[in-house]
């Protein structure tokens, strides 16, 4: 069984093991900074160094790090850009998006294992957050429907769970739920490998135990739903050009305010997991401002 643990380093910490807090996001698109149409480089700066200044435990990463994947100067921009998070030795859970896998697969894989060697040869895998909460990144351009080799393997992670484990994140990068849209946008809604995963947790091991929360990206813009005892996320607000949405009923995210370039940040205190959605409150301002614009509560098994 593959598993980044990080449990020695939240005990390390002495007090700040009872409040731990780590962020997610995603959809960053490092590349040259002479691209602005693709992505902001001003505004992906300002997300990297704020999140830096969180001293978050981890850092949950949806995928869409590079913009073109076979594409070794883009894993170097992201290195660059993020001198900060290694400086304060912050560690980065990512999962396989559609632009790692942008070009040749071969040259795709082995730039994301270069750029995050302790993943070497893995698409997939576990990772831990103190005790009480496990990461599972997954693969979207690999199977997740029933049966699946991904889906057998997530299985036996549940049934696997120490007995503290209270939140369990899947990390993934197509939203298995999102707000559904028409005419071109339609090309980003929920694809039927990631509905597969949806239906899948209705009904997986300990699914009564503990909270599941989904983290997705893929659609530049932020949403969020409450189904069938699950929280869905989208967080593809890293800076990538972004992407309107109409907001159905079901989306409990009721902001009017665009572009969203964002990230969520969770302090788990006790059993339970508070999230706040920080926004750019500006981007086309010189300097960085910031605003929460979205804040739940998520409340673990005893």
């Amino acid at each position: 069984m593959f598993r980044l643990s990080f449990a020695l380093l939240a005990a390390s910490l002495g007090a700040f093991a009872q409040r731990t807090v780590f962020v997610a996001y995603g959809d960053m698109r490092f590349t040259d900074t002479a691209e602005t149409k693709a992505t902001n480089p001003k505004v992906r700066q300002w997300l990297v160094e704020k999140i830096a200044s969180e001293k978050p435990a981890a850092i949950v990463v949806s995928g869409d790090v590079p913009y073109v994947g076979e594409r070794a100067a883009d894993y170097a921009e992201f290195h660059a850009e993020t001198e900060a998070w290694r400086a304060a030795n912050l560690p980065v859970f990512p999962a396989l998006g559609n632009h790692e896998m942008r070009g040749d697969p071969t040259k795709c894989l082995e730039n994301w294992w270069t750029e995050f060697p302790q993943l070497r040869n893995k698409r997939w895998y576990a990772a831990e957050i103190g005790t009480k909460i496990v990461v599972l990144s997954l693969d979207t351009s690999s199977p997740l429907t029933l049966g699946s080799e991904q889906i057998k393997w997530v299985d036996q992670q549940l049934i696997d769970l120490k007995k503290p484990v209270r939140f369990v994140i899947f990390n993934l990068h197509h939203p298995p739920v999102a707000d559904v849209e028409t005419g071109e946008g339609a090309s980003h809604n929920p694809r039927p490998n990631e509905i597969a995963l949806a239906e899948y947790l209705t009904t997986a091991p300990q699914g009564k135990r503990v909270r599941f929360i989904v983290n997705a990206g893929h659609i530049h813009n932020y949403e969020r739903f409450f189904r069938d005892g699950i929280v869905y996320l989208v967080s593809g607000g890293g800076g990538a050009a972004p992407v309107p949405v109409t907001r159905d009923a079901r989306d409990l995210y009721k902001g009017t305010e665009y572009p969203n370039y964002h990230y969520l940040k969770f302090v788990l205190h006790g059993r339970k997991l508070s999230a706040e959605m920080i926004r750019v409150a500006d981007p086309m301002a010189e300097k960085p401002a910031w605003e929460v614009k979205d804040r739940f509560q998520i409340t673990g098994s005893k």
